[in-house]
């Protein structure tokens, strides 16, 4: 007998299945506690019936809301926006919803504000973004709440379950050498802000390179940028300023790189003909500036979307949930913002 609203209820179907409400909660929740004929029979009736479990009362279940947390810092807002959109492509078609919240790590209550969260929502998990990623004290405290977590880093940092990273260090070093084959000798960095691990990284990979070819690297050539367009632009016209001047740059992310490239077209610094510039991440802001730029892909979306079924695979999909990667490579991606240096 159909509910109130005319719709099949879990009543129904553990009637026409002929098994407890709370079998047919089990097979809902692929809980493992079942042996496959039963699972099989009551996933049939519910097929036939078109049954639609009730989030609410899966929620109950649970013991947590059908909620996936994405909380951050971060001043990229084109990251943050990839992020979302990887989380929620692995969340389609699936009773989860995604609830964002921005934090201030410099805060002295963040980690009270995020208990505060984590305990107002219920909510079934998190996904964490760099650099407050990188804070062992905050994944301690959903662990102690009981809240599942996945950190997105530029390095391993944590067990594969609770982590998926990318090679930063690694891809760097390598768009480095793209530029010393290249010829060029003195070479700039724009370097992230202090305290994000991804820029602590790719400086790594930078340093890394010159080490390997011999190369200096006064304290002169690194500017600080704070991932951001305006960044960039500062720290270029201070590299600009020296005599000589680097005839590349290799800047920690696009949006400063883009900076590099404004900076240099004010000063009729013609780029790649006068100057080289690589950028990291391949947001759509390297291929419609110009020239396009060449940079590092830093699969953003593949990476959040991974992070979102580490989460949540064993409920959506049980057993049969493909595991997820903990680590992502990235990719130099060459286009024409790179030449031979002047002669």
């Amino acid at each position: 007998m159909s509910g109130k609203s005319g719709q099949p209820t879990i009543n129904d179907v553990a009637r026409l299945a002929e098994v407890s409400k709370k079998t047919v909660s089990r097979v809902i929740n692929r809980s493992p506690l079942l042996n496959e004929e039963t699972r099989e029979r009551v996933e049939k009736v519910i097929r036939d019936l078109g049954y639609v479990p009730n989030p609410q009362a899966r929620a109950l279940a649970l013991r947590r809301n059908f909620l996936v947390g994405l909380i951050h810092d971060n001043p990229n807002a084109q990251m943050v926006l990839n992020m979302q959109h990887g989380i929620l492509e692995a969340l389609s078609g699936t009773d989860f919803e995604m609830i964002v919240r921005p934090v201030d790590r410099t805060s002295p209550m963040m980690l009270q504000d995020v208990r505060t969260f984590l305990e107002r929502q219920r909510l079934f998990g998190v996904v964490i973004l760099p650099p407050i990623s990188e804070n062992d004290a905050l994944a301690d405290l959903c662990e102690e709440l009981n809240c599942r977590y996945v950190r997105i880093g530029s390095a391993e940092l944590d067990d594969a379950d609770h982590m998926v990273a990318s090679n930063d260090r690694e891809v760097v070093r390598e768009a480095t050498e793209h530029l010393i084959h290249q010829g060029h000798k003195l070479i700039g960095l724009v370097e992230g802000p202090d305290g994000f691990r991804s820029a602590q990284e790719r400086r790594l990979g930078f340093e890394d390179a010159l080490k390997s070819a011999g190369l200096p690297l006064p304290r002169s050539l690194i500017a600080r940028g704070n991932y951001t367009f305006e960044t960039g632009v500062t720290a270029a016209n201070r590299l600009f300023d020296l005599s000589p001047r680097p005839t590349a740059i290799f800047a920690s992310n696009d949006e400063m790189a883009a900076g590099v490239v404004f900076a240099a077209r004010e000063r009729g610094i013609i780029v790649p003909d006068d100057l080289s510039i690589i950028g990291f991440d391949d947001t759509p802001i390297a291929a419609h500036i110009w020239p396009p730029l060449t940079t590092v892909r830093w699969p953003i979306v593949s990476m959040a979307r991974a992070a979102a079924r580490k989460l949540v695979g064993d409920i959506v999909g049980g057993e049969s949930a493909e595991p997820q990667p903990s680590v992502l490579p990235s990719m130099l991606v060459k286009r024409s913002s790179v030449a031979p240096p002047p002669s």
